[in-house]
């Protein structure tokens, strides 16, 4: 009979059971799309389903009271639990048995003792978490554990550890000023982002599109989780929108407690889930803080211990995120970390040609009407205007052109190299055609060449 894959999470590192076929759990839509690609392990990790057990609740309950810290008890268990079966790893002949027993015993002592110290803290809030959904899961989940894991209720306690800090130590709630002091320099910073169909410019300037539907996680690190759902628009029969955008500010002792935002399609809130607009005060500065230009379309959130911005606008009918972070923040994630689009794109499987959008060839008065539009809006033919010129054509609204507006306009604040900011579309006969003053600078360099 398979296991469902969450069932490693209730059943421990000692009984995982390693022939599972994978069958789907029921779980809120945010997060099936994350669950799937980790189901392609047969093993998966159980530490990986205690994250997203984490992760499922505080996304399906964005509402919980500003009074009520249960996310800080969430981190506090997450903290505890990233270092469990870290080192353990397959293979070894007979005589590796024995420590392979007295590994999994001890990370079971651990976790045990990783779940007292969680239900100490839900106890804690038991009065100002009284009325809210998450606290009362999060204390029967813990309930179940505790007895799966055949855990006593009396014994030590573990003292959660801080999540990795990197180059984030002392007093380094704000970014910039920490880095200067230490290195000397500004820091490097990198952009994403994603809008429209939805197109996707990663960090390292490959852009992409992106046939998905479902919620994808964009970033994935040790200070910060953004994840983005699509859904099919009421535009074209291709045509999909990026309706939901989560963020999710990780837990950093000295500078925040956990933070949650979401955006959703016509509700772009100037605020955290919590209905707070700053967070962390620190010697007259805030760590977090959101503002806006446009309530209820846009909102702008520095993560000033991060060194991070964020902007999420609606466009037309459909979301965007553009993102500048450092180096050193975009690069602080582990190997399980790996279901990254800004970093590694959209899987080969789910890529479409930009150039070449669905209707491309059974609509050329619709495709010349869009070429003109997108002519009009911006200032080259690159990627950003193949982008505003895919929209048009798969969905058919004038509206969703702004999306690609929007987000060349954000490369150009957030990308201080102004020479990277317009892409080059991927080479073909069209770009060519569109371009011919390159078309001739290459035969003439192909002539020199030649000739020599």
């Amino acid at each position: 009979m398979s296991m469902c894959p969450c069932a490693a999470f209730l059943m421990g590192p000692a009984e995982e059971d390693p022939s599972s076929t994978g069958d789907v759990c029921e779980l809120p839509q945010p997060s099936r799309f994350r669950l799937g690609l980790l189901m392609e392990h047969k093993a998966l990790p159980w530490k990986h389903c205690i994250h997203l057990t984490l992760l499922l609740v505080q996304l399906s309950l964005p509402e919980a009271e500003a009074s009520c810290r249960i996310l800080r008890c969430n981190s506090d268990f997450v903290a505890a639990t990233l270092d469990l079966g870290s080192s353990s790893g397959g293979g070894g002949g007979g005589g590796a048995a024995g420590e392979a027993a007295l590994s999994r015993e001890a990370m079971n002592a651990g976790y045990c003792s990783a779940l007292r110290s969680y239900a100490m803290c839900t106890k804690r809030m038991a009065r100002v978490c009284r009325g809210d959904l998450a606290y009362h899961s999060a204390v029967q989940g813990i309930e179940d554990l505790l007895i799966q894991h055949r855990c006593p209720r009396v014994g030590p306690t573990s003292q959660p550890q801080p999540l990795p800090q990197g180059t984030l130590s002392g007093d380094a709630c704000l970014y910039e000023r920490s880095f200067l002091s230490r290195e000397g320099r500004t820091p490097e910073y990198l952009h994403c982002s994603v809008f429209g169909d939805p197109h996707i410019r990663t960090f390292n300037h490959d852009f992409q599109t992106c046939a998905v539907q479902g919620a994808w996680p964009l970033i994935d690190n040790e200070y910060l989780y953004v994840q983005a759902t699509s859904s099919p628009s009421r535009g074209g029969t291709y045509s999909m929108a990026l309706t939901k955008i989560t963020v999710i500010f990780k837990n950093m002792r000295q500078c925040i407690d956990q933070q949650l935002y979401q955006a959703e399609l016509d509700n772009v809130p100037a605020a955290f889930a919590d209905g707070s607009v700053s967070s962390g005060e620190r010697q007259g500065h805030h760590s977090l803080t959101v503002r806006t230009q446009s309530p209820g379309r846009h909102a702008e959130i520095q993560a000033a211990h991060i060194g991070t911005l964020l902007v999420i606008r609606q466009s037309g009918r459909s979301l965007g995120l553009s993102i500048r972070s450092p180096r050193d923040i975009v690069e602080a994630f582990g190997p399980e970390q790996d279901l990254q689009l800004c970093v590694l794109g959209c899987p080969p499987s789910q890529r479409l040609n930009t150039l070449h959008p669905p209707l491309l060839d059974s609509s050329p008065s619709a495709t010349i009407s869009a070429r003109a539009h997108c002519d009009a809006l911006l200032p080259a033919r690159d990627v950003y205007y193949q982008a505003c010129v895919f929209d048009l054509i798969t969905g058919g609204d004038l509206n969703s052109s702004t999306a690609a507006v929007s987000a060349m306009q954000d490369a150009q604040k957030m990308i201080p190299d102004r020479e990277t900011v317009h892409l080059l579309p991927i080479s073909s006969v069209e770009q060519y055609r569109a371009q011919p003053g390159l078309a001739l600078l290459l035969l003439g360099m192909l002539g020199t060449l030649t000739i020599s």
